[in-house]
């Protein structure tokens, strides 16, 4: 697949793995209140509404510039390309549009950087790339990115959003929940750090795996968490659910989450847990 070629055809460019878009219209409209705002404001508050709170959808690379020191980011694995295997009707379509979308090759980005100063791992998954869905290269992207923190004792901090295993490649994915989860062992009984940042929404495989092994696991206000689908499981154990019981604010107060963080704070929450555990 030649995305150079596809991004020309869209009239964009790619340069180092980033997608370079001509100029559109800059104006965002806010997914809770309806607000509009120009880019530049929603960009200085975190990318955020002014006026509700509420979140924009951020992409991997505008996460990686809120929170990593200026110049430090070292990207790993860039060139890894997801394969079908199972030649799945339509999934080289959906690669390809998942690729001309967010200007990356596969769903997470992974590389080392300093935060705050930090020497520091960092995985942040895209949610534009299929929602961030595991397929066979997240799985392997992430579980290298451990294993290289494990080798040079440093702290990994990452960030999930995911609509879970990716079912064009079957089997193959629901392997890498298992794969991931034991790089993820061996780097905590290294004595190594692992913050995991749950943003919205983080469901399916990768909240049953490499999401809640964090030592420490936070989350952003408002975040839907879960692994299955309400109507799954009030289907499943036949009772009434309440209400918001997936959301953040709910699973902090029932101890599944050790904090809920807003992207103002995000960054100095994250500066301090890397200083207190160096």
């Amino acid at each position: 697949m030649d995305l150079k070629a596809l991004f020309k055809k869209a009239g964009n460019t790619l340069e180092g793995g980033v997608r370079i878009v001509k100029k559109r219209n800059s104006t965002l409209s806010c997914p809770r209140c309806g607000s509009e705002y120009d880019k530049d404001s929603v960009l200085k508050n975190h990318w955020a509404c002014p006026r509700c709170g509420g979140y924009f959808r951020m992409s991997a690379r505008r996460r990686l510039r809120f929170l990593c020191d200026e110049d430090t980011f070292r990207e790993f694995d860039r060139e890894l390309t997801t394969k079908d295997i199972l030649e799945f009707p339509g999934y080289p379509e959906k690669l390809a549009k998942s690729a001309e979308k967010c200007g990356q090759k596969e769903g997470v980005l992974c590389g080392e950087c300093k935060i705050g100063g930090h020497d520091t791992c960092i995985f942040i998954m895209e949610p534009d790339f299929m929602m961030g869905s595991m397929g066979s290269v997240i799985g392997e992207k992430i579980t290298r990115l451990f294993e290289y923190a494990t080798e040079q004792h440093l702290p990994v901090v990452g960030f999930t959003v995911s609509g879970g295993a990716r079912m064009q490649e079957g089997i193959v994915s629901l392997m890498q929940m298992a794969k991931v989860s034991g790089a993820v062992k061996r780097h905590s009984d290294s004595g190594n750090f692992y913050l995991t940042v749950i943003t919205n929404p983080t469901t399916g495989g990768v909240t049953a795996s490499f999401a809640m092994l964090g030592d420490v696991i936070i989350a952003e206000p408002g975040a839907l968490i879960g692994f299955a689908g309400p109507r799954v499981i009030e289907q499943t154990i036949r009772q009434n659910l309440p209400k918001g019981f997936q959301r953040s604010d709910f699973l902090l107060s029932h101890g599944f989450l050790d904090a809920v963080v807003p992207r103002q704070e995000l960054k100095d929450f994250i500066i301090k847990m890397l200083r207190i555990h160096a």
